[in-house]
């Protein structure tokens, strides 16, 4: 995210997972269902409490993580900014803030300082819904104990102003001098096993490897001679959810989906399915036939992670070897086969490479974080964590020691703002997604395995008791949601773990897809869309 990179680099966890067993003294858990959604990295916070560590736990539904909590802050989706002014408003007015780190380390204090100060316990209580003893005692809480970590998932970043929560995220870490210790830091937890590692090697539109900038004229240079090419672009490229919006508009002809499924996991599942029919060529490569593959002109058949040699890179920038066990079964190749078959055919012969690790090679030749990282040292070592600039550096266990990667690091003042779409007559209820324990994303694997599928073999929705009265259910377990996008039919959760007024899908389920509910609307700068929040109806279906 723009903002956050020049403090925080690339967006990682600034800490290493093991830390938070060892070193942690308190959590911040902000919309993160860490039991469920990553519980080897819940039973480190567990095992760090059973020595007295603290935890603190800021989400709209009561999680597992919530009730292991010592403190339970329940607010409404969306308040994540005033929640954060809110208890960065007590720190500095109780005089917790780190005011030797502040000065030593840090820029733009008195900006932020100054804004926040209007964020009284009272009234974020009117904007969040929590009470104000409790943020208080949140505060209190998280700037005594040191050190103290910051952990979050896509509860944050899935919202128009999700960079903003980033940013508020490192405000506070900052305020309270958790940043460049272990134990403490800014930790986003990554929610697929290799999305680190996809990102550090220039997944994303507007980054080659490593995080370098294409708008900058000597990085570009630097590849263009690397590679033996001229002329590559400068401009910024497009996220996924812009790229369905061009293809429907026609201003993108052809698109080509590697181990994705946008029928199911984009927002406004209806406009998407439209956006996809009108492009001139669809291919999908993965290794099982999904929604979206069923819509492909052209399939390929991808390997699995059982299947082909490589490397993940973990949540905490942890780079690990991946080892064949089995031949590809069928027809199927690794994805860099296949990409480097249809390079070659289109003129590419740069792409001959003969191993996963001889790209690994050019990996670290071109990528200054991935520098020192090779086959051989990781057999050797077990792993790596970037960064890793050469190959006598041991690598980086926790980032900004002694010093942020711009110098200072920037604090910024940062206004709440409300979500593209709130609650009215027509739409009551405030609707958030995310995920559960048994089933996996789209459930394209998860939903294959019958022992899962017997845990949970369909879709729900939880909804508070009172709203159940609210809308007559009279026992009835069947109900229809609608918003401005599509409609579902599932069945009914009943549960107090959810406040009235806001209702909770989980977004696995292709027949009642919470994405057909879901908002398009984008964060102006990292352009994820407002998954988290949006305005829809319940309706029963009984007599």
């Amino acid at each position: 995210m723009a903002g956050l990179a020049a403090a925080f680099g690339s967006g990682a966890m600034t800490n290493s997972i093991p830390e938070f067993e060892t070193d942690t003294s308190c959590f911040l858990i902000i919309g993160s269902n860490t039991t469920e959604a990553h519980p080897l990295v819940a039973s480190r916070v567990t095992k760090a409490q059973e020595r007295g560590a603290k935890v603190i736990v800021i989400d709209p539904r009561e999680t597992q993580i919530a009730l292991l909590a010592d403190l339970y802050l329940r607010l409404l989706p969306g308040a994540d900014v005033a929640v954060i002014n809110g208890l960065m408003h007590v720190i500095i007015a109780e005089g917790l803030a780190d005011e030797a780190y502040i000065a030593e380390r840090t820029e733009g204090y008195d900006e932020m300082k100054a804004l926040v100060a209007a964020y009284t316990p009272e009234k974020v209580e009117q904007i969040s819904g929590i009470p104000a003893p409790d943020l208080r005692t949140a505060a209190r809480m998280y700037a005594s104990a040191k050190p103290a970590a910051i952990l979050y998932t896509m509860g944050i970043t899935q919202h128009t102003t999700g960079t903003d929560n980033v940013k508020s995220c490192a405000n506070l870490a900052m305020l309270t001098g958790n940043v460049g210790v272990a134990g403490g830091g800014v930790n986003p937890l990554r929610g697929q096993n290799n999305v680190q590692g996809a990102c550090d090697v220039g997944g994303l539109p507007n980054v080659y490897t490593g995080y370098q900038a294409v708008t900058i004229p000597a990085v570009r240079e630097k590849f263009e001679q690397a590679w033996g090419v001229t002329g590559l672009d400068d401009r910024v490229g497009l996220t996924v959810t812009e790229m369905i919006d061009a293809a429907g508009a026609g201003r993108v002809r052809a698109l080509y989906v590697m181990a994705e499924n946008p029928l199911v996991s984009d927002p406004d599942l209806n406009h998407v399915r439209q956006c996809l029919k009108k492009a001139e060529f669809l291919v999908v490569q993965d290794i099982f036939m999904t929604e979206t593959a069923e819509l492909a002109d052209v399939v390929l058949p991808g390997a699995s992670f059982a299947e082909k040699d490589g490397t993940f890179t973990g949540t905490d920038r942890r780079v690990q070897r991946v080892r064949k066990a089995i031949e590809p079964l069928g027809q199927c190749k690794a994805d860099w086969e296949i990409v480097c078959e249809l390079a070659r055919k289109m003129g590419a012969e740069g792409f001959a490479f003969a191993s996963a690790a001889e790209i690994m090679d050019e990996i670290a030749a071109v990528t200054p974080i991935y520098g020192g990282v090779s086959y051989d040292r990781l057999e050797e070592l077990g792993f790596l964590q970037w960064p890793c600039p050469d190959k006598e550096h041991p690598g980086t266990r926790f980032l900004h020691k002694g010093k942020f990667s711009r110098g200072l690091g920037h604090f910024h003042a940062i206004e709440y703002l409300e979500p593209a779409e709130l609650p009215d007559r027509k739409y009551p209820f405030m609707l958030t997604t995310g995920r559960m324990m048994f089933h996996w994303h789209t459930g394209s694997m998860t939903r294959r395995s019958s022992k899962l599928d017997q845990e949970v073999p369909a879709a729900y929705v939880e909804m508070h008791p009172e709203d159940a009265k609210r809308i007559g259910l009279n026992g009835d377990r069947r109900v229809r949601v609608r918003s401005r996008r599509g409609e579902i039919e599932l069945d009914v959760r009943l549960t107090e773990r959810i406040r009235p007024g806001v209702v909770f899908i989980p977004f696995h389920f292709a027949e009642a897809a919470a994405n057909a509910l879901t908002n398009a609307a984008l964060d102006p700068i990292a352009k994820i869309p407002e998954y988290k929040v949006c305005a829809v109806q319940v309706e029963r279906m009984g007599g």
